[in-house]
Parts: C-alpha cells; structure tokens; sequence
C-alpha cells in the first residue's frame, strides 16, 4: 500500500477491523467521548475487547489503514499513525494518481486541522465512487468520519442517521440514543437535544454549513495548493 509521506510506514488494510468487536468504541472514544465519561458499553462492547482492539490499533509495527472511495476516484483515508512517542491518527485526501496526498487533518489528543459540517459529511459518506477497494458502507464510512465533524451546527435529520449508523455498526438499540447524543455534544461544540424530544434547545436551529466550504477542495476542485501531510502536522501529544 503506497500513500505519499507514508512510502517507509509499515501500513496495513484496516478495512477488515471495523466489524470486529471494540473497533467502534476505539475510534470514537478520544476524539469524541472522552470528555463526556464514555464507558466501552455505549457503543456495545466488553472491556476485554476494547483493551484487545486497543493493542491492535495501536500496534507500531502495523499501522492500520482506512481507505473511503469517494466521487471523482479520490479516496479519503484514516491512517493510525503508531509512532512511538507520537501516535495519532491522520485523515487524508489521496488523489486517483496516488502521486498527490492532501493533509485533511489529524488527532492526537485534539484534532487539528479543517472539519466538516453535516452536510459536508454526509456528501463523502454517501458518494463512494466506482473504486472497488475500501470501505463502502455508508454506516462504517460516517462513524470513521465523525471525528471531523466538529464545532458546526447541526440539522434536525442528525440525529436520525447517526442513531442508524451506530445499530448498524452493531450498537444495541436501547443505548442509541444515549451515545448519539454524546457524539451529537462533541460536533455541535455545545449541550445538544434531539429535537424530536420536544425540547427547545435542538442545536439544529442554525441549519448545515455552506455546501461548498471545504469537501470541494479535498476534491481538488477548490483553489487551494495540494500539500505534503508533513508540511500540515502541528505538533501535539502522542
């Protein structure tokens, strides 16, 4: 597998981790629940697995690798970066060359870079392209994204999916709305009601982002220059 500024990283295909047990509970406990006191249950899982799960993610001699076919041929990828001392990990825009690779941003204890709104998101999660390769579920593919959904109003219909999302990755049913509310928290920046719970306070008032702010540059359709993952890593803790 050849991913520009990763030609020496010993990455591996990722793909096959999302349907095992504690993945879910991996991925989105740091960048998303970890302020609010997630617990391995919220997303289904057994301590064990998750601590088992945990090993594998971060293992530095296989850096797992998440590759999303999106239009256009482009791929979004999330790459665990296990370098000991600065583990993180990286979401990417590789384009169909693979000769051209664009830091979308990373997580390594906050994520630093550009986010997504909603319907930014949703746009990615529901256009995989015709690459065969990869991670095509739409579930898979929103909840690997989540984490780049952050700081933007959120709209009425959010809530909805997500809770889809999460039984489809295999989250019991009762405990839906619990956790999406917590993810919901984490990507509105603020307290957040589902509104179909009647409450006034539904953080979906202000409506999706513009269209057009940031997936059209990941698409190289915007003006901004391609740039090296290593010239847009800020420093953070591993």
């Amino acid at each position: 597998m050849l991913i520009e500024g990763y030609d020496d990283e010993p990455l591996v295909a990722g793909e096959p981790l999302v349907a095992r047990p504690g993945f879910w509970a991996n991925h989105l406990w740091g960048p998303c629940c970890r302020e609010a006191g997630a617990e391995p249950e919220w997303f289904g899982d057994d301590g064990a697995d998750v601590d088992a799960m945990s090993e594998v993610l971060m293992d530095p001699g296989r850096w797992p690798v998440f590759r999303l076919p999106i239009e256009g041929g482009y791929e979004a990828v999330v790459i665990y970066r296990n370098l000991v001392g600065d583990y993180g990990v990286d979401y990417l825009l590789v384009h169909p060359d693979r000769r051209t690779t664009r830091h979308i941003a990373s997580w390594c204890g906050e994520l630093e870079g550009d986010t997504l709104t909603w319907h930014e998101l949703v746009r990615v999660v529901d256009g995989p392209g015709s690459v065969a390769e990869g991670v095509r579920d739409p579930a898979a593919r929103l909840l690997l994204l989540l984490p780049l959904l952050a700081g933007h109003p959120l709209p009425d219909e959010a809530p909805a999916r997500l809770r889809s999302a999460l039984i489809a990755a295999g989250v019991p049913r009762d405990i839906t709305p619990v956790t999406a509310e917590h993810l919901l928290e984490h990507a509105a920046g603020s307290v957040w009601h589902d509104p179909a719970w009647g409450s006034p306070l539904s953080g979906g008032s202000g409506g999706p982002g513009p269209a057009e702010s940031v997936v059209p540059a990941r698409l190289g359709t915007g003006r901004r220059e391609a740039v090296h993952p290593s010239t847009s890593f800020r420093e953070g803790p591993g």
